[in-house]
């Protein structure tokens, strides 16, 4: 008999086994080999001694209940090891099987987050009760990694809950569940307030149902809502694959329709056949690109983004108690809101005392919301606005801590607004400049204390995007950086650390995204084309209307500065094709985008009606530079997207503007709508087909046909001659 090295066998006087989920050499269970092997032992011992046990409860002696597969494992695994993969996981969801058909109660005791494999194994339980504790998430979230559940999450959310609420509440948004919601899904049966309350509740059960089983296990049973054979959900099932067309806009996910596909098949089944379904379809995307990209990006760089990898060492930890947030406008009131969110004490400041407090009217407008849908009470929502002080008077900021500024883009009024205040503050008080382009190191100019001033970009709307860009200038001092780092997190956002330059990382990198969009405009592509090609290569926001909600006036100012300091430089300055299209808009048409009620698209009271038909009639000609016929393939009009931000965050490595791989993927993820399915920026180029080789080759290919922007940057190609990849 194999012998169990994870799992701790505790039986107490009255026949109650208690499964111990323990790996003694991971900070967190996982379904390692180790796992695997304990597993088939106490199933092995359950069966032998089944006669003397009367129930098994099942929890851990970890934080967490347990954290799923083993990606470290799972990222290794290709095609040549489909078979290896396929019956790995069938022997898990074979030994599961054994204890959930014991014919004794099971009771999953959930003392903390039980995502994706963990479920799975309370799902194989008859009960499920879960500590009601701020750490303990259910849900089943493989669909973010570009994977499926695999150890009978399928199979068992669909006989659980029926084949609509299986998808939309659990399967196909990956969403996860804090205790109170679960038990409202009909995840978990029961909450418990402590530990002691946990497996008290667990052995209840256990002795309130000597002889248990699972419901679908149970003669007669039947998935709740029907399955294919029942005419009326047959009627209704075309609508799942058509929505989820709609949803994915064409865009390479092959996780959704796999876990579709999964569930409706698996529905017409028995138990045993529909976990072998699911197990094919997991072993598709397991051994695929896709899901290696998705991991890479969503669970390991993810990972040493938030553990400080770009920040300074050094320098201890610091909370900041009391921020002066400078400019009340969209960005500060938001910044404000997310401050006070995270308890820190904010003081708001604008011109004037109605501006500061329409500032402060943003969060109750977003508390308010919270509040109707149940996300906060009354007494929270009060809490967090008393922490909000909105004033036009300087004097108020006495005491601040830290300042963010996020007045408009003016070097002149930034440089104003912080010589009005830097007296006022603390004497080391952080100083921060909120800018999406302006060179940090030409705004801390307008300081005192430079290397106490950084550069934070937040992203809009602030209270939902979850990166902030640090920018170090060229006198930013390392405690500063650290710093400023540790505010990111302690406003619980993703911080990511870049050098300083014009338009730093991620403006200037989605800009090239937009441009090439433009350009085909002005090459005579369909603008229809445009957007399903952006939505096709799985941008979340298609390039014509990004650009109409940046307002089209903006990147001419951009460009502008951007140009003359590359002149005054002594550089030459390299106009984009789009350019042409985008100065024909505004000076011909009067076209400045949403703002100005007309862009690429028409308004009418603010909302989008459709693509501007002057578009085809003005730049609608198919033809190319020697005015011959030049239709462009779509294939190329995804590439020529993709191709230009992976390009140019290249370039921001050679320029060391990016000091780290883990930063530019999940910089461009988060923060400026790269597709996740490609991993990020340079998880693309590394998980491209052919590797950097057949990247740089089809770079080559879009140079030749678009022009010299598609040129591969030497370290790609010096990286791609020699076998190497971006880590």
């Amino acid at each position: 008999m194999s012998e169990s090295t994870t799992i701790r066998w505790e039986q107490s006087g009255d026949g109650v086994v208690t499964l111990v989920l323990d790996d003694p050499n991971q900070s967190a269970n996982t379904m390692n080999d180790a796992f695997r092997t304990s597993l088939r032992a106490v199933a092995d011992r359950l069966e032998a001694e089944r006669a003397s046990v009367t129930g098994v409860i099942v929890t851990s002696a970890k934080k967490t209940f347990f954290a799923g597969g083993d990606l470290k494992d799972m990222i290794r695994i290709g095609p040549a090891q489909a078979q290896q993969a396929f019956d790995a996981g069938m022997a898990i969801k074979r030994d599961l099987r054994r204890i959930e058909t014991l014919g004794v109660p099971v009771v999953a005791a959930i003392n903390g987050a039980a995502l994706g494999g963990g479920y799975e194994i309370a799902l194989a339980c008859h009960h499920r009760v879960a500590l009601d504790a701020p750490g303990t998430k259910i849900g089943l979230p493989e669909v973010t990694l570009g994977l499926l559940p695999a150890g009978g999450g399928v199979t068992r959310t669909v006989r659980l809950l029926g084949i609509t609420d299986a998808l939309l509440k659990v399967l196909l948004q990956g969403k996860q569940y804090d205790p109170r919601r679960a038990l409202e899904a009909g995840l978990i049966h029961e909450t418990a307030a402590t530990g002691d309350e946990l497996l008290a509740k667990a052995r209840a059960f256990v002795a309130a149902h000597p002889e248990s089983r699972q419901p679908w296990d149970v003669k007669g049973y039947r998935i709740p809502g029907g399955t294919p054979s029942n005419p009326r959900f047959a009627a209704d099932l075309p609508a799942f694959p058509a929505s989820l067309k709609k949803q994915l806009a064409g865009a390479p996910y092959p996780a959704p329709r796999n876990i579709l596909a999964a569930a409706v098949e698996g529905s017409q089944v028995d138990f045993e056949t529909a976990q072998v379904i699911e197990a094919r379809y997991f072993t598709e995307l397991v051994t695929g690109q896709i899901s290696k990209n998705m991991i890479q990006a969503f669970f390991f760089d993810l990972q040493a983004v938030n553990a400080g990898r770009s920040r300074p060492q050094g320098t201890a930890p610091r909370t900041v108690r009391k921020v002066a947030v400078l400019g009340a406008g969209m960005m500060g009131a938001g910044i404000a809101y997310s401050c006070a969110r995270a308890g820190i004490e904010v003081v708001l400041k604008d011109v004037s005392p109605e501006a500061a407090a329409k500032g402060k009217a943003y969060s109750e407008g977003l508390l308010a919301k919270a509040l109707s849908r149940g996300r906060t009470t009354e007494a929270k929502r009060d809490e967090l606005l008393a922490r909000i002080t909105p004033t036009a008077d300087p004097q108020d900021l006495a005491g601040c801590d830290a300042v963010i500024e996020a007045v408009f883009e003016d070097p002149a009024l930034k440089h104003k607004v912080f010589q009005e205040i830097q007296h006022i503050v603390e004497p080391d008080a952080l100083l921060c400049s909120n800018t999406s382009t302006l060179p940090i190191t030409v705004l801390a100019e307008g300081v005192e204390r430079p290397a106490d001033f950084v550069g934070l970009h937040f992203f809009s709307p602030v209270d939902k995007m979850p990166l902030v860009e640090i920018i170090k200038g060229a006198r930013t001092g390392d405690e500063a950086l650290a710093r400023a780092f540790d505010l990111v997190r302690q406003i619980r956002k993703t911080p990511i650390v870049v050098n300083d330059s014009r338009g730093f990382f991620t403006s200037r990198v989605i800009g090239r995204f937009i441009n090439e969009g433009v350009a085909m405009i002005g090459e005579g592509v369909d603008p229809a084309s445009v957007e399903q090609a952006a939505a096709q290569a799985g941008y979340p926001a298609k390039v014509l209307s990004l650009m109409d909600e940046l307002t089209l006036t903006l990147p001419r100012r951009i460009r502008d500065e951007t140009r003359r300091a590359v002149e005054a430089a002594g550089g030459t300055w390299a106009p984009h094709p789009a350019d042409a299209v985008i100065d024909r808009m505004v000076d011909e048409f009067g076209r400045t985008g949403r703002s100005g009620g007309a862009g690429f698209y028409d308004y009418a009271d603010g909302k989008r009606t459709g693509l501007w038909p002057g578009l085809r009639e003005h730049f609608g000609r198919d033809t190319g530079r020697d005015g011959a016929a030049w239709p462009v393939p779509f294939e190329d009009m995804k590439d020529r997207m993709l191709f230009s931000e992976a390009l140019d965050t290249v370039r921001c490595l050679e320029e060391n503007v990016l000091t780290s791989v883990a930063d530019a993927n999940i910089g461009s993820l988060l923060g400026i709508g790269f597709p996740g399915w490609t991993g990020g920026v340079l998880q693309f180029i590394n998980g491209y087909e052919g590797g950097l080789p057949g990247f740089v080759a089809r770079a080559r290919e879009l140079q030749a046909a678009y022009g010299d922007r598609f040129e591969p940057p030497a370290l790609l190609v010096e990286k791609a001659e020699q076998g190497g990849t971006f880590r």
